[in-house]
């Protein structure tokens, strides 16, 4: 419900801080008092049109806070979340305008659009007045208000899960189609692809694998080429040039043909002896090395023809080498899918088909709900009609069936409240056939049945009263109460009868001060209630008469 409201600068009002409880609340005052100010000050917070004209003379903005208390679960938490603002007990909208007309808003003290206040304004107040209506008067409401009266939530949960689970069937056969419908263009490609990829075979981690082994034989060849370099050098290049080998043996030959005593010479020849053998060692090992580890080139040639095939084929499909295996099961897959299309299509059809009878069936059983509900609803508000002095007056619900285009989770039909409000008038919407007072009563017939199942928590009524009074003005303040009794209703009434009612009454009044004009708001206690309520009877002179008539009220409504 709206606990309080917060009003800074805003046409007559200098600084105004209201508080709010549950239950009705009058609002009255002498016509100019500017009763109509509070309403546009509560519009603002709710998101209507701002205007430079709303800041006070010689301000530079103005400002309303409207705090509201919601009862768990109730939408505007969703559409909080929805924004990525964290819900909190208490929800304030706030709006601040330039003196040029420009605003911002705010909830919770975060700003945000002007379109988001008046999404969650929608949700907490719903204003019936002469000249505006919202709530009731708009059709795209009349479906859920109805489905509440004759408690249809579980057929309406039936229908939205029916047509959820044709819409998933509809979807899933739309990709199947579409996806042989893609694969059938590309048919000639694909079955070339999958033949390709089927015949190069390519494996998990081949081309890490392959990228090893090249390295390993590349690292052979360089190692054969180094051993047969070694080799060439211990061996003789042509005839004239001797090996190392025969080298080594003529200088030893040549040091044994000393002259003895040849002992200065022995520690060369020994020398060249082990060089001898040494040599000899060598070429044995280089000779074991060739033979045991010689290159294959072959291999490598093998090798390195199979990894470049894999890179070209992964260029070629713009993929990585390691993704190829999977590219070939995803074209078998869809070449399978193509061959096999027409019987998974066929399948999915009846899916799609079945799932399409279940929401006709869910969908048929709430429209039935529907039509019975809305007789009961039309005799329940006729009840309510004669009272209010609109017994000429009657209520249709229409239940009709939409175009198939226009399904939904709501169902297959459009309700729609029309009114006539004279015999042999051709029933039409309410904002269109009946005038200010009659709809606002109309309305308030509405409410006192539908109070139940309102998702709005707090209901504004402006002069529902307007142009009746006498008993037709108590069974209007009588209704207000009733409704009252489950949501939170403020009433700006010129109706002694009507402010009676009232759990609270705040009297709104003009004074001048400093040479300006402001607007007070006083909320009033019993005494002070039974003199308003006198001077609404009365007028200027209060009598004793009518101040008697006023306990009278109060006593009636108590």
């Amino acid at each position: 419900m709206l606990s309080s409201l917060a009003i800074r600068d805003v046409v007559l009002i200098e600084r105004l801080d209201l508080a709010f409880g549950p239950g009705l609340t009058a609002l009255t005052g002498e016509t100019g008092a500017g009763k109509s100010i509070l309403l546009d000050s509560l519009g603002l917070a709710l998101g209507q049109r701002a205007e430079a004209g709303m800041v006070r003379a010689g301000q530079t903005q103005a400002s309303v806070a409207a705090a509201f208390h919601p009862p768990s679960g109730h939408p505007a938490f969703d559409i909080l979340r929805e924004q990525g603002i964290e819900p909190e007990d208490d929800l304030v909208l706030r709006r601040v305008v330039q003196a040029d007309g420009r605003s911002r808003a705010f909830v919770n003290d975060q700003p945000v659009g002007v379109a988001l206040l008046r999404r969650l304004g929608a949700t907490l107040v719903e204003v019936q007045g002469q000249h505006e209506q919202v709530g009731l008067a708009d059709p795209a409401s009349h479906g859920g208000l109805l489905d509440a009266f004759g408690a249809l939530e579980g057929r309406r949960t039936a229908a939205a899960e029916a047509w959820s689970a044709w819409r998933t069937a509809t979807r899933r056969l739309a990709e199947a189609r579409e996806a042989i419908a893609a694969a059938q263009r590309e048919e000639e490609w694909l079955r070339h692809a999958v033949a390709e990829l089927k015949e190069l075979n390519p494996e998990e981690g081949e081309e890490d694998r392959l990228a090893a082994e090249r390295q390993r034989l590349q690292q052979g060849e360089r190692r054969a080429e180094a051993i047969a370099a070694a080799i060439a050098e211990l061996t003789p290049r042509d005839r004239r040039s001797g090996s190392p080998a025969r080298a080594l043996r003529e200088a030893a030959r040549a040091l044994e043909r000393l002259p003895p005593p040849n002992e200065e010479a022995q520690p060369a020849i020994v020398a060249l002896a082990a060089a001898q053998d040494a040599l000899a060692e060598a070429e044995s090992a280089l000779s074991r090395l060739m033979n045991e580890g010689g290159p294959d080139p072959r291999r490598l040639e093998q090798v390195e023809e199979r990894l470049f095939a894999l890179r070209a084929a992964a260029r070629k499909h713009s993929v990585a080498v390691v993704e190829l295996p999977a590219l070939a099961a995803d074209l078998r897959a869809r070449l399978e899918a193509l061959d096999a299309g027409s019987g998974r299509v066929a399948a999915l059809e009846r899916d799609e088909a079945a799932a399409r009878r279940a929401y006709l069936g869910a969908g048929e059983a709430l429209t039935a709900a529907r039509r019975e509900a809305a007789t009961r609803l039309e005799k329940a508000v006729s009840r309510e009609l004669p009272p209010l002095k609109l017994d000429r007056a009657r209520l249709t619900i229409e239940v009709a069936a939409k175009d198939e285009n226009a399904w939904g989770p709501d169902g297959q039909d459009r309700v729609t409240f029309l009114v006539a409000t004279n015999p042999g008038q051709t029933p039409g919407q309410l904002a269109r056939i009946a005038s200010g007072g009659e709809l606002s009563r109309l309305m308030l017939a509405l409410k006192v049945v539908l109070a139940r199942g309102s998702p709005v928590p707090t209901l504004v009524f402006d002069e529902v009263d307007s142009g009746i009074g006498g008993a037709t003005a108590a069974a209007v303040g009588e209704r207000l109460a009733r409704v009252a009794e489950r949501l939170q209703v403020l009433v700006v009434t010129h109706s002694p009868q009507v402010a009676a009612r009232g759990a609270a009454h705040l009297r709104v009044a003009k004074q001048v001060k400093g040479g300006r004009a402001e607007t007070l708001v006083h909320a009033l206690p019993d005494g002070e209630r039974r003199e308003e309520l006198a001077r609404m009877l009365a007028g200027e002179r209060v009598t004793d008469a009518a101040r008697a008539a006023a306990e009278s009220l109060l006593a009636d409504a108590r």
